[in-house]
């Protein structure tokens, strides 16, 4: 079986399972196996594909065409300009949280240093970013998943960051420290009718406790605001992800 035989295969599988990014998942998948970029495999769709690889990519197949997202499914995504691990307890970071780096940075001058804080941050995938651009700066991580900060504790460790990032397991409501030039949050935010119309692969698969916001969307944003507004010094930042419609 060559490349092109198992895209194929691997296409006609998921597609008959109604996943949208069927072509695109398939070269994913085969691209992690083989430790070769999208464009090495199809520019080279004639080359062999042994029998251990066919099986991993049978595996990887199974778990996609049950609706898990491919991110968890491969164990990465890129964001930013980086590769962050991820996992079924964090929520996969998306592009447009990018918007919360872009904003931080422009608010951080190059070479200066900041104490920054970032509320909930699940896989770590925002303030590790940030700070590996703004070298000078430090910070605190909060997140109430004890299993969510494992991943961003790896993910620092692996961007050299470990000595930069403080993670503490707490709720915002319960954190008093220090003040800070910047806070950081994507909190959940979408509202209860909202949650249960997601797609299966969001709502089945992401962590409620990222997601879920209560019954308008608005109680985590709320929340923290309020403790932004005695956390923030003078002339401090609050960049907070909300949704369109809030």
């Amino acid at each position: 079986m060559n490349y092109q035989n198992i895209l194929d295969y691997g296409n006609n599988i998921l597609s008959l399972n109604n996943i949208k990014t069927s072509q695109l998942d398939c070269e994913l998948i085969l691209s992690n196996i083989l430790n070769k970029t999208r464009e090495e495999i199809l520019i080279n769709l004639n080359a062999k594909v042994d029998q251990k690889q066919i099986e991993k990519f049978n595996f990887y197949l199974s778990k996609r065409k049950k609706k898990e997202p491919i991110a968890y499914v491969l164990g990465y995504k890129h964001f930013w300009k980086h590769k962050f691990l991820v996992d079924k307890s964090v929520l996969i970071p998306r592009p447009e949280t990018e918007q919360i780096v872009e904003e931080a940075l422009k608010f951080i001058p190059t070479n200066h240093s900041k104490m920054v804080l970032d509320i909930g941050t699940g896989s770590g995938c925002i303030i590790i970013s940030i700070l590996k651009e703004r070298s000078k700066c430090k910070a605190i991580a909060l997140d109430i998943s004890f299993k969510a900060l494992k991943i961003a504790k790896t993910n620092a460790k692996l961007h050299h960051l470990e000595n930069k990032i403080k993670f503490i397991n707490i709720d915002i409501d319960k954190f008093e420290t220090s003040k800070y030039d910047l806070i950081l949050s994507n909190p959940p935010y979408i509202k209860n009718v909202d949650y249960n119309r997601l797609d299966d692969d969001v709502r089945c698969f992401e962590p409620k406790l990222a997601l879920y916001g209560g019954l308008d969307g608005y109680g985590e944003l709320k929340k923290i605001i309020k403790k932004s507004s005695k956390l923030l010094k003078d002339n401090g930042k609050l960049i907070i992800e909300i949704g369109a419609n809030q």
